[in-house]
């Protein structure tokens, strides 16, 4: 029982981390709203999971980010691939 309470958490977290990053990227648009107390937070939060993307797919014009939209779709696709394989397949096993 513990297991299900276990992954149901981490999967709360996951399904609403898109909404966290997405106030993130809101953000840009308010001049100093990065400065702020909460922009830091946010900021310590989503830069790590941003920071790949921008490796891999650099600003377009060195304006447009596009980063975000494919980090929406990877942590999407992941979210239901981890919540397959756990609920199919790791939980059965352990519980």
């Amino acid at each position: 029982m513990l297991a299900y309470q276990i992954a149901h958490y981490v999967f709360v977290v996951l399904d609403y981390f898109p909404y966290v990053l997405f106030v993130y990227i809101l953000m840009s648009w308010f001049p100093g709203a990065y400065e702020t107390g909460f922009g830091r937070f946010l900021s310590k939060i989503c830069e790590p999971v941003l920071a790949p993307f921008r490796k891999i797919i650099p600003p377009i014009g060195g304006v447009l980010d596009l980063s975000p939209i494919i980090a929406f779709f990877a942590i999407r696709m992941a979210t239901f691939g981890l919540q397959y394989l756990v609920y199919n397949y790791i939980l059965p096993i352990v519980v």
